[in-house]
């Protein structure tokens, strides 16, 4: 499932599904209860294919992260969000080494591991989003072909 469709709101518990859009904002379906609501412009709306993990390399998509810790770990939940804060480290270090001790916090783990928990107990374990790296690398690549083009033509000139 694309996790742009998915999306957290800040002041409501849980995650939705994005149903419609309206004039004044997005009627959104609760993945807990299947309530309906509508939220407006002037909340606070986290899509979670748009949301990035900080690692001391590049970025990684949300959705990289739930598929790794789908693939380490077999569709097990992740750890409650309630549990110690060593927990937390512990688990998010063994599916990812490499992330940002510095700027994800403890807080951020809480998230991660209770959204991923949800998805995982609604049967969402596909996973699909925004990969700002591959964008990144794939105009890397044209820049560099771009390049080397020109520099062809130069030299048959």
């Amino acid at each position: 499932m694309d996790l742009k469709e998915i999306i957290s709101v800040t002041g409501k518990p849980g995650l939705f599904k994005t149903v419609a859009q309206t004039k004044t904002g997005v009627i959104i379906e609760s993945l807990t209860d299947g309530k309906r609501m509508q939220v407006f412009a002037t909340d606070k709306l986290s899509s979670l294919g748009e949301i990035n993990l900080l690692t001391t390399g590049k970025e990684m998509p949300l959705f990289r992260m739930f598929t790794l810790m789908r693939e380490k770990y077999a569709d097990q939940p992740a750890p409650s969000p309630k549990a110690t804060d060593a927990e937390l480290k512990a688990y998010v270090e063994s599916v990812l080494p490499d992330y940002d001790r510095e700027k994800l916090y403890v807080s951020h783990m809480r998230k991660l591991c209770a959204w991923y928990n949800q998805l995982v107990e609604h049967g969402i374990t596909e996973y699909t989003g925004t990969d700002l790296s591959a964008l990144e690398e794939d105009a890397d690549k044209e820049a560099e072909t771009a390049a080397e083009e020109a520099a062809d033509a130069k030299e048959e000139k």
